[in-house]
């Protein structure tokens, strides 16, 4: 046990992985209260013990416990730990590119090559493969299924919404005019699964659908960075990407290799897909839309 911030858990993402391993193995109050600071780490990182303690509905021992389930001595360094990966989250993107100017252009390929494979081979887990499996078992038996993105993420949610309606009927068209997510979302319902797709700094109008979609009772499917995300929260099922890279922004490498996998095992369980996408790619041509 450490005494200062444990450096195996450095980032949001490794406490939450850790708080999960104790909401499954930890004892009753212990995997309670982790579940609850999994959804509120900024309590953890900014409360006193008596304080969370309070607020979560638990005893001050149970914190303590907690802390020391973590690797951590005690309270106190487990919430230093808190602070600072909150902090590591906070960087900006100016900062990433202004690290860009010290790189030569060989090494910079180079980092870009080697993060892209580990983050394809951090995305294709057992644990990642599973969920695959389960987001794909909602978005077959779903009435619509509606991808919303902006921003950086705008190109992965029309990826998946296009992709998925050559082939499949029940994928909404892209969302591309102005106020067409709130228009699409506010119309979903239980039948239906809404995808929701952004990455720190997570932009207000992903997280606004994603409210919406959940008090309208729609099944969510989370992609995002962790699972510490505000589109974590609630959702059905949660992809936490692996998005390393020396890029200004996140990776998105791995976010569009789960698009493909989604959309491919679809097709595979699909008895119409092939002819679906043969017919759809029959009529561009037609119409002259190829060259």
């Amino acid at each position: 046990m450490m005494d200062t911030p444990n450096p195996t858990l450095e980032t949001l993402d490794d406490l939450s992985r850790a708080l999960a391993e104790q909401v499954h193995s930890g004892t009753p109050a212990i995997g309670k209260l982790a579940a609850w600071v999994l959804e509120n780490p900024q309590e953890m990182a900014f409360l006193s013990v008596r304080a969370l303690a309070g607020k979560a509905g638990v005893n001050a021992n149970t914190v303590f416990r907690l802390s020391v389930a973590l690797g951590f001595l005690g309270y106190e360094p487990c919430r230093r730990a808190f602070q600072s990966a909150f902090r590591l989250n906070e960087s900006k993107y100016g900062a990433r590119a202004e690290q860009l100017k010290s790189e030569s252009s060989l090494d910079l390929a180079a980092r870009i090559q080697q993060s892209a494979h580990r983050n394809l081979d951090a995305l294709f887990t057992p644990q990642t493969l599973g969920n695959i499996h389960q987001a794909v078992d909602l978005m077959v038996g779903a009435r619509k299924i509606i991808c919303v993105g902006v921003r950086s993420c705008y190109s992965l949610a029309h990826y998946l919404a296009y992709s998925g309606h050559m082939a499949l009927d029940n994928f909404a068209p892209p969302l591309t005019a102005a106020g067409s997510i709130a228009d699409a979302i506010i119309d979903c319902g239980p039948k239906d699964v809404v995808v929701v797709i952004t990455f720190a700094h997570y932009s207000s109008e992903v997280v606004r659908a994603h409210t919406i979609a959940r008090k309208r009772g729609a099944r969510l499917i989370a992609i995002t960075d962790s699972y510490t995300a505000p589109i974590a929260r609630e959702s059905d099922i949660v992809f936490d990407l692996p998005m390393d890279g020396p890029q200004t922004l996140p990776s998105h490498g791995a976010a569009f290799a789960l698009t493909e996998a989604l959309v491919g095992e679809m097709i595979i369980r699909s008895d119409t897909a092939t002819d679906r996408i043969a017919e759809y790619e029959r009529r561009l041509r037609e119409f002259g839309v190829y060259q």
